[in-house]
């Protein structure tokens, strides 16, 4: 006796969804973090990068291993969408007042 063990369309899509959500997002999330670090990091600027690029790879783990707990690909892709705008948005409202803060 054969047994099936054929998966859905369905549900290769949704895995190819979360894929790309943990890649592509939390790639985007883990770089607008190694930006908002490096501009907070209390250190010279070489070394603020430095570091803040070595705790990115951390958030890109957590980015991705959130990807696939959530549960759905709606809420694994805005989440990453929201992370992201959050994360880019704090980043440029730092540098814009590292910078003398004009409009």
């Amino acid at each position: 006796m054969k047994k099936s063990t054929s998966l859905t369309a369905a549900y290769r899509w949704s895995v190819a969804s979360r894929v790309a959500a943990a890649a592509l997002g939390g790639y985007a999330l883990a770089s607008a973090a190694t930006v908002l670090l490096a501009l907070l990091w209390p250190a010279p600027k070489a070394q603020a990068l430095l570091w803040a690029s070595m705790l990115s790879f951390t958030a890109y783990t957590v980015a991705v291993i959130w990807a696939f707990h959530a549960r759905s690909n709606g809420r694994a892709w805005s989440g990453m969408l929201v992370g992201t705008l959050l994360t880019s948005g704090i980043a440029y409202v730092v540098w814009l007042a590292g910078q003398g803060g004009g409009a």
